[in-house]
């Protein structure tokens, strides 16, 4: 049977000691869409990663195609549907990220809060001379209020970290006691938008969720409020943000994610009032070759005709 990896990972078995035939993509580069329909034909698992587009074209070009384990927790780029219509095991990463993407939402915050990315540029120019009583003056965090849209594992983490600055807890869209615990409120998005200091997303993509946060909702919020974002791009409309970042409506943002990625709006770059990382939310060496290990096990459990463990 053989295994296509459409990205080599940070982890990787012998293959051949198992048994399996691979095809593994080396390149810096991503496979193409026609490269994975090329060499998916034959193929018996794929190993994904969230930047492939795995849909009805992709999936019917692999007759033996049993399983696909996507390196993410999420699963956008997948037609899971018609893959769960033929028969297709879908599995994911989920657990072994939520810190590492919850503590990467926190740096955001905490570098746009305190105008971090402006001030290295600054000093980094040369224009640091001598102390001024407004040089870069930012927010505070302590006792500020955080708000937490989309109360899963990532947001609970979230939520929890809150807990060392004091900060008054808001959360959407379900019930959790976890944050019930620590003080948290499950409010109403509108309430949520407009007392929140913080805003930090943390929901799935899905035709719910796309363009969540929009013009009107950031009319909502604070003047001095930051919006933070490390699950998908496409929840927030990027234009109507680069429109409420440039007339005031909002302090600033942290983005990890991006509308049309890897594609980034221009109002966006060179933007004092925000700070940017290339999607590297579970970039951590360690998460990420957990990831790799998690995918490679389900995978090898479905060929062998066992239960795959993280199943979507």
């Amino acid at each position: 049977m053989k295994i296509l990896v459409t990205k080599k990972l940070p982890y990787m078995p012998d293959f051949a000691a198992l048994g399996y035939q691979t095809y593994i993509n080396q390149d810096q580069q991503l496979m193409s869409y026609d490269q994975i329909k090329n060499e998916i034909k034959d193929a018996s698992a794929l190993v994904s990663v969230l930047a492939d587009k795995i849909d009805q074209e992709i999936i019917d070009a692999a007759p033996n195609l049993k399983v696909i384990c996507n390196y993410a927790v999420g699963y956008n780029n997948i037609d899971f549907a018609y893959a769960k219509s033929k028969g297709i095991v879908v599995c994911n990463t989920p657990d072994v990220l939520t810190d590492t993407t919850a503590e990467l939402a926190w740096s955001l915050l905490m570098s746009a809060a305190r105008l971090i990315v402006a001030s290295d540029r600054f000093v980094q120019k040369g224009l640091f001379q001598q102390w001024q009583p407004d040089l870069m003056l930012g927010q505070d965090i302590v006792g500020k209020t955080l708000g937490i849209i989309g109360s899963g594992r990532i947001g609970t983490a979230m939520g929890k970290m809150s807990q060392g600055f004091r900060m008054p807890l808001l959360y959407t869209h379900k019930k959790n006691p976890q944050l019930d615990a620590i003080g948290g409120k499950m409010v109403e998005m509108n309430k949520l938008l407009a007392e929140s200091d913080f805003i930090s997303l943390h929901c799935p993509l899905t035709p719910a969720t796309k363009h969540l946060i929009g013009k009107n909702e950031l009319k909502m919020m604070k003047k001095n409020a930051i919006l933070i974002n490390t699950a998908r791009g496409a929840i927030i409309n990027e234009q109507d943000l680069v429109d409420a970042l440039c007339c005031g409506e909002i302090a600033g943002a942290g983005l990890d994610v991006f509308e049309e990625e890897p594609k980034i709006n221009e109002g966006l770059l060179n933007n004092d009032k925000v700070v940017l990382t290339p999607h590297i939310g579970s970039a951590t060496l360690s998460t990420r070759t957990k990831m790799a290990k998690m995918c490679f096990d389900d995978c090898f459990a479905v060929l062998s005709g066992k239960k795959a463990k993280f199943t979507v």
